[in-house]
Formats: C-alpha cells, sequence, structure tokens
C-alpha cells in the first residue's frame, strides 16, 4: 500500500479540504471486492496516536476508476477543535490567573480576562490515520482478509479557516497552506518578523479599562511540524518571553522594558512535550490584563500614551513585530464606548472598541389573552378593577445596538471583513476598579453574547472614500425576562 498524495505541511488549519489518496496496485487488480480503509485518531498529544482510547472513526471506499482510495476527513476531524472560551488549569502545572486568582472549575475566567500567559485546550489536536485494504482471496467471498496498513505522518491542526481563493503550495500531488507567507508564525523566516495569529493591524487602539489577547504557535519545529518558532540559532523552538515597552505622549520611555517570561508560574509553557496544549498560546496584552500583576505598569500607566509588545526566542532575538497598543480616552463628545471581540479566521480572538454614537433600542413582541373582569366562583358576582380586559401574559424583549468606528485606515477597513464574516461575536465589557472583580462575582459580567445583523458590507479604501467609517448593527442573544402571569 502506498498513499499517494497527503497534506503538503504538517500544521494546518482544519477549515480546507484535508485529503488522502492510497493505492494497492497489487491486491486491487488480482483480488476480490477490495476496499480501502482508514481509521482515524484524533489525540491531545502525538504519542497517543495509534492506541484505542484515540480512535475516532474508521471510514472505508471502493477504488474508482483509477484504482485509489480517496478519503476526505475535514468534517470529521473539524469535531474535536473549537474556541477557547475560558482560561485553563492544565494538569496542574500551567495555571492561568485572573486579578491573582487561579483558574478553577469552581472559579472560572473567560479567557480574555487572564493576566499574563494561557494554554488551550480546544484549539489544537494531534491527528493520523492507519490505511489499510480489505478483500476476499477468491470469488467465492468465503474469507474477508486484510493487507499490511500503512500510518501516516502525525499532524497538528487548530481551530483555523481557510477561503476558497486562499494560495496553496503544491508539490507534485501534495498541496497545504505555508502558515509563513502571511507570518502567522513567530519567526524570522523570509526575511521578515512574525505576526500574532491574527489578520488584524500590528498597531490598534485600547481604553485603560479594556481587556484582550493575542495568541501565537509555540514549541512548532521544521522536521515534525514543516514550520519553527524561533530563529536557528534558539535552543529551544518557542517563545522565550514577551517585552512590553511604556512610552509617554512625547514617545519618550517611561521606564526600562519589561518581559514577562512564557513558563508555567506565568499560565506559559516552558517544557519539550508533545502536547497540542502547549502549541497554541494566549498572552493577556490590553490595558486591563496587564493591571494589578505588574507594578511597572501600575505605577506608570496614567503617564502611558501607548506601548510596544515584542516576542523573542531564548537567545533574545526578536521573533515578532513591533505591535503598538495606543491608549484612548471615551469619546469627548460622551458616547459610550463599546468593545467587541470576535472568532478571527484563524480560531482565535480579535477586538476592537468602537468610540462614536452608539444606540440602543428594545424591541418588543407580545403575546396577550382577554381576561374575565370579576370573580366567578365566590357566593357572590364581585367586580375587580385591577382584572379584565387585555393581557400581556409573555413579552419577548431584544436589545439591539447601532455602533459605530472612528475614522479608520484601509487596512483596518479590510480586517473588519473577519467581523462581519465571524460565527461568534461577543461584548466585552471593561474592567470595574471600584469593586475587586476576582471575588466579586464575574459570571455574565464581562462576555455577552450578541449576533451581528448587519448583512452587507462594501470594503471602503481612502482613494475611493476618502475618509472611512463604519457602521454595525448588533442584537443580544438573550431576551429579557419578565415575570409569569
Amino acid at each position: 500500500m502506498i498513499i499517494e498524495q497527503k497534506p503538503l505541511y504538517n500544521t494546518l488549519p482544519i477549515g480546507q479540504d484535508i485529503m488522502f489518496t492510497v493505492s494497492d496496485e497489487t491486491i486491487i487488480v488480482n483480488k476480490f471486492q477490495p476496499k480501502f480503509t482508514a481509521e482515524v485518531y484524533v489525540a491531545d498529544e502525538s504519542s497517543n496516536l495509534g492506541s484505542i482510547a484515540s480512535k475516532v472513526a474508521t471510514l472505508k471506499v471502493t477504488p474508482n476508476n483509477k484504482g485509489v482510495g480517496i478519503f476526505s476527513l475535514q468534517s470529521i476531524l473539524e469535531s474535536y477543535v473549537e474556541s477557547q472560551h475560558e482560561g485553563v488549569n492544565y494538569l496542574q502545572t500551567s495555571i492561568s490567573q485572573f486579578k491573582g486568582v487561579n483558574y478553577t472549575l469552581d472559579n472560572p475566567h473567560p479567557i480574555h480576562l487572564i493576566d499574563k500567559f494561557c494554554v488551550n485546550t480546544k484549539n489544537a489536536k494531534y491527528f493520523a490515520i492507519s490505511f489499510n485494504v480489505e478483500y476476499y482471496d477468491t470469488n467465492t467471498l468465503d474469507q474477508l482478509l486484510l493487507g499490511s496498513p500503512v500510518k501516516s505522518e502525525n499532524y497538528l491542526y487548530f481551530n483555523g479557516v481557510l477561503d476558497y481563493d486562499e494560495p496553496l503550495v503544491l508539490d507534485k500531488s501534495n498541496y497545504g497552506y505555508n502558515l509563513n507567507v502571511p507570518k502567522l508564525i513567530l519567526n524570522d523566516t523570509y526575511g521578515g518578523l512574525g505576526k500574532f495569529i491574527s489578520n488584524a493591524p500590528i498597531e490598534q487602539y485600547a481604553r485603560l479599562e479594556d481587556y484582550g489577547t493575542l495568541s501565537f504557535f509555540n514549541f512548532l519545529n521544521t522536521s515534525t511540524n514543516s514550520f519553527q518558532v524561533g530563529t536557528d540559532n534558539a535552543t529551544n523552538t518557542r517563545v522565550d518571553n514577551i517585552e512590553i515597552s511604556l512610552y509617554n505622549s512625547a514617545g519618550a520611555l517611561l521606564v526600562s522594558p519589561f518581559q514577562i517570561d512564557c513558563i508555567d508560574d506565568n499560565g506559559g509553557w516552558q517544557h519539550i512535550t508533545d502536547f497540542s496544549s502547549a502549541r497554541l498560546l494566549y498572552f493577556g496584552a490590553f490595558p486591563a490584563n496587564l493591571d494589578g500583576w505588574s507594578t511597572v505598569w501600575d505605577t506608570y500607566k496614567t503617564q502611558v500614551s501607548y506601548y510596544t509588545i515584542r516576542a523573542y526566542d531564548d537567545q533574545t532575538t526578536e521573533i515578532s513585530q513591533l505591535y503598538k497598543i495606543n491608549i484612548v480616552n471615551n469619546d469627548c463628545k460622551g458616547f459610550e464606548s463599546i468593545r467587541l471581540t470576535w472568532l478571527n479566521q484563524w480560531g482565535t480572538w480579535d477586538y476592537y472598541t468602537f468610540k462614536k454614537k452608539s444606540v440602543k433600542s428594545l424591541q418588543t413582541n407580545r403575546t396577550s389573552y382577554t381576561q374575565q373582569g370579576g370573580t366567578w366562583n365566590n357566593s357572590t358576582f364581585r367586580i375587580n378593577g385591577y382584572k379584565g380586559g387585555k393581557k400581556n401574559f409573555r413579552v419577548n424583549t431584544k436589545q439591539l445596538i447601532t455602533i459605530n468606528t472612528d475614522f479608520v485606515l484601509d487596512s483596518e477597513a479590510v480586517w473588519f471583513e473577519d467581523l462581519i464574516n465571524s460565527p461568534e461575536v461577543y461584548l466585552l465589557n471593561s474592567f470595574n476598579s471600584s469593586v475587586n472583580d476576582a471575588r466579586s462575582g464575574i459570571t455574565n459580567k464581562y462576555v455577552e453574547p450578541v449576533t451581528l445583523t448587519t448583512s452587507s458590507y462594501t470594503r471602503k479604501t481612502k482613494a475611493n472614500d476618502k475618509l472611512i467609517q463604519y457602521t454595525f448593527q448588533l442584537e443580544k442573544t438573550k431576551n429579557k425576562r419578565t415575570q409569569a402571569i
């Protein structure tokens, strides 16, 4: 048996065609009623692939007119990855924190609020396929026989998607998407530095009370994963630390840059393992995430006009582009700022604060009935003034929100296409410094699900439209509650 076709790269987004083609010319020509089989294995650790516990499906196909079996695996594999919504307590070793409090099942926190780092438990998995062929030796079909199995390579896949027009690399019959081209791997490949896992521009805006994360691949190496994190001189192919530099309005550095090490104690991971959870991590990068744990930030934040973020490998070599977070205030006209987070193309989260005019309205649907005007089950008929006439026994009320951007750049206009195309959008409420949020109850407080009801989007450019501004309509997904009558 020969694997004729397979994915070109060993790290790949799940939202694409994942095709394998196998052949066994001798059996197809000489045996009876052959069928190709594929045993699909999915696991958190690559070393567990092939175990009975990791087998999720067994597929069978008959040979096509060319005598080969073609398997499409995307629809099966996508069931085992999803978006990361909460922090993590991973193996009691790497534990994310919110305002210094460890994540637990009894005291969880959203992924957007993490203090420093957080590994993933939902975004990424490994898979491998064991191929074989079954057949009968004679035309009497007495005994079903099996050939010699052939196992595929181990693949790391994550909850990203590819558009149909994304350019693919073709090598003979194998094809795949090169993650180094959009710079989604933190390294210096192709003479340019990597980016975090997002299509967002590297310059963003946030208020001091805004939360958000940046995500990145970690511990990828070329021999196993097709892509490498870090430079060729690095001892380990991982992000060693992320450095933050604070600047005032004059562009002067306020204090020496400080580093956050990507280690267990900070919610990160420093060990060489085959865990998929350590292959994709989150970093609490926005102002409210820095509050409390960073004494440098707490000391200087009122003077900060902007700050920069950059990742380094263990040779103190830059491996990411320089990200700039500009500190902004609420609009001077008194508009309420609304911050959204949405699932981006690559399965992690993007953020934007809408500062301009926002309008909240209620849409109500009532179900009514006509009530009797008095009491009919007493010794005499009694008229009650509060009874009778038309009453509502069910009131369904939805909250609608219209939001507006400030004037944006061409790059942000392109980026908003991810928002309009995202299946998950949330309101992300700001940090309340007047209470101890870590212990005052955060369930339902920070993350509110909404649906984007805007049905069309026009990509604007400065050349065509001069000033670029967008309006979006949202609908809260949960109805307001009313009393039962």
